[in-house]
């Protein structure tokens, strides 16, 4: 499995313009082959970050999300929207503590 967390950093006051832009983008990610969970967060203290948690079955799932138009069509709608968005790919080698 392959892990993204997906920070957002809106706009002061943006972030629900985001949320409500996001929700097309689930709704059709979820249903992309290999798509394991895709789920989006909002901080409770700061209403303007934003944290997708995905888990994927590999990495070609992963590349072919980054390919969907669902997703470049939210990105281009919340461009002027954004501060900063962030991405981390987490392979999956998993660290046993002992």
């Amino acid at each position: 499995m392959v892990y993204i967390i997906a920070y957002l950093t809106a706009h002061p006051g943006k972030g629900a313009e985001i949320l409500s832009l996001a929700t097309p983008l689930i709704e059709a990610t979820r249903r992309e082959a290999g798509c394991i969970s895709y789920e989006l967060y909002q901080k409770p203290a700061d209403p303007d970050a934003l944290v997708f948690v995905e888990t994927w079955k590999d990495k070609a799932a992963v590349d072919a999300h980054f390919a969907e138009p669902h997703l470049k069509s939210f990105q281009v709608a919340t461009a002027d929207l954004l501060v900063e968005a962030r991405i981390e790919l987490v392979h999956p080698e998993k660290v046993e503590v002992l």
